[in-house]
C-alpha cells in the first residue's frame, strides 16, 4: 500500500522527520533480521534432530547387522551371501557416516547463524541510542564484542580483513576458498 506521495505507508524513511525515524527503522529492521534467523534455526532444529536421531539409530542397526554376519561361514551360498552383505554393509555404513559429518556441519552452520543473530542485536542496540550512536568506543566496543564471537583463526583473520578495508565480498571469497582447502585436506575415512 503507498500513500498519496506514492510513498510506502508505515515508514518516514522517505520524508523523514529528523527525529530520529530512519534510526528506529534501521533498528526495527535489523531486529527483525535477527528474529527471522532465530526463527529459521528454531524451524530445522526439529526437522535435524529427528534425521540426527534416525541416523545415529540405523549406526546402531547397521553395526549389529555386520556382526550378525560376521557370525555366518564363509563357505558356500551362505559365504557368498556374507561376502555380499558385508560389502553392502560397509558401504551402508559408509554413507551413514557421512551423514553425521554433514550433521556436525550444520550444527556449525547454526552457532554462525546464532552469532550473526546476536550481532544483529547488538547493532540495533548501539543504533537505537543516540547517546551510544556517536561515540567511537561503543563502536569499537561492538567490533571487540563481535570479534569474540568467531572461533577459527580463518574467521577472525576474515573479521580483520574486512575491518582494515578489505571488501566484504572479497574477504567471504578468501574465508570460504581457505576453509574449502582445509576441508580438502581432512580425510573422512
Amino acid at each position: 500500500m503507498t500513500d498519496e506521495t506514492n510513498q510506502p505507508r508505515g515508514t518516514s524513511a522517505h520524508m523523514p522527520d529528523l527525529n530520529w525515524s530512519q534510526v528506529r527503522e534501521t533498528v526495527l529492521m535489523l531486529e527483525l533480521s535477527a528474529v527471522q534467523i532465530e526463527a529459521a534455526m528454531k524451524d530445522s532444529n526439529t526437522s535435524v534432530e529427528v534425521l540426527t536421531d534416525s541416523f545415529t539409530t540405523m549406526a546402531g542397526y547397521m553395526r549389529m547387522i555386520s556382526d550378525t554376519v560376521q557370525t555366518l561361514p564363509d563357505q558356500g551360498e551362505v559365504g557368498v551371501a556374507k561376502q555380499n552383505l558385508t560389502g553392502v554393509s560397509e558401504h551402508v555404513s559408509g554413507m551413514v557416516h557421512q551423514a553425521i559429518i554433514a550433521f556436525q556441519f550444520y550444527d556449525k552452520l547454526v552457532q554462525r547463524l546464532a552469532h550473526v543473530g546476536l550481532s544483529l542485536g547488538d547493532l540495533s542496540d548501539l543504533v537505537a541510542d543516540s547517546r551510544r550512536l556517536f561515540n567511537p568506543a561503543e563502536w569499537v566496543g561492538l567490533q571487540d564484542k563481535i570479534k569474540t564471537k568467531y572461533s577459527t583463526r580463518e574467521e577472525i583473520a576474515m573479521f580483520d580483513a574486512v575491518m582494515n578495508g578489505m571488501p566484504v565480498q572479497e574477504a567471504v571469497d578468501k574465508y570460504m576458498a581457505e576453509m574449502k582447502e582445509k576441508s580438502d585436506d581432512i580425510e573422512l575415512f
